[in-house]
């Protein structure tokens, strides 16, 4: 049979991993880290096929040295076998070279992809997400407009570190002080407000919030915190002199409190309780139904 040039000239063999040779030169190093995340969070329909280069007799790893070891640590044994896309005709030089361009060309999944794909999925974590967000009249998306939350990976990360609860409140608070602008739905004010509901909680007062940061604009307060110290933590002290500016005593919040490490949340926070999720908007339960978002 004539051989299609646009298929490679290749043929599938399970074969054991202790039969396997990895480590060549031209390959990093293993991850130790790596591959004992990936094996407490196995799933053997994320195995793909190791690629295998056979020279004179010896199966040769070059993509897949990670796969072999995180099979062999689940298995808990080198004698498990794993599916390989073995080629005959490759030589050292070729090996390297696939190696090195195998990434060049591929297109690496975007948040908003993987949170769509997640959704499709009925993964629980992004349904709560997604109907939280758009308990407040938006909506995610993968591109910045009006109605919009495009900082998909802030939403999650804030979910999995504080829970459903903070999060709730940060994103009440950012749409109450700038009344939903663009420019204030992003990962780094959301991340400065959540930083601030974690640490003062109910000492942080939301109507005194609304008020004294929303006199400042999204801009103003991105224009600050980059003065101020790189990150979320720029934004939230950016947030917090604003709040801090002409309050009494007893209505200030104390900025040492704001470098305290917090303890982890546990699974219970991160659900949302009964009602929180109605058709009545939390902007609305919190902030009364006069104000428009």
């Amino acid at each position: 049979m004539e051989r299609n040039p646009y298929v490679p000239d290749v043929h599938f063999e399970q074969i054991p991993i202790k039969n396997l040779v990895s480590n060549q030169d031209y390959q990093r190093h293993l991850s130790k880290d790596h591959i004992r995340k990936a094996a407490e969070n196995f799933d053997l329909c994320q195995i793909n096929p190791v690629k295998v280069s056979r020279r004179q007799g010896i199966n040769y790893v070059f993509n897949g040295q990670h796969t072999i070891e995180i099979v062999a640590l689940v298995s808990g044994s080198r004698d498990t076998p794993v599916w390989c896309m073995v080629y005959d005709e490759l030589v050292y030089e070729q090996e390297a070279a696939i190696f090195a361009d195998q990434q060049r060309f591929v297109k690496k999944l975007l948040p908003y992809e993987i949170f769509t794909a997640n959704i499709e999925a009925g993964n629980d974590e992004q349904l709560i997400i997604k109907a939280l967000v758009e308990s407040f009249n938006l909506r995610i998306s993968g591109n910045s407009g009006p109605g919009c939350v495009c900082c998909v990976a802030t939403l999650e990360d804030l979910y999995r570190k504080y829970g459903y609860e903070i999060l709730q409140r940060s994103l009440r608070l950012c749409i109450a002080t700038w009344e939903g602008d663009v420019e204030s739905l992003t990962g780094n004010i959301l991340r400065g407000i959540a930083r601030l509901v974690n640490t003062y909680e109910d000492s942080l007062k939301d109507d005194m919030f609304v008020e004294k940061v929303g006199r400042s604009s999204p801009r103003e307060i991105s224009r600050i915190a980059k003065e101020r110290k790189a990150g979320s933590i720029g934004y939230a002290e950016a947030m917090l002199t604003l709040y801090n500016k002409k309050s009494s005593a007893n209505g200030t919040l104390k900025w040492a409190r704001l470098y305290e490490n917090k303890p982890v949340i546990n699974e219970r926070s991160r659900l949302p309780m009964e009602g929180q999720l109605s058709a009545s908007s939390p902007f609305q339960v919190a902030f009364g139904e006069g104000l428009d978002v």
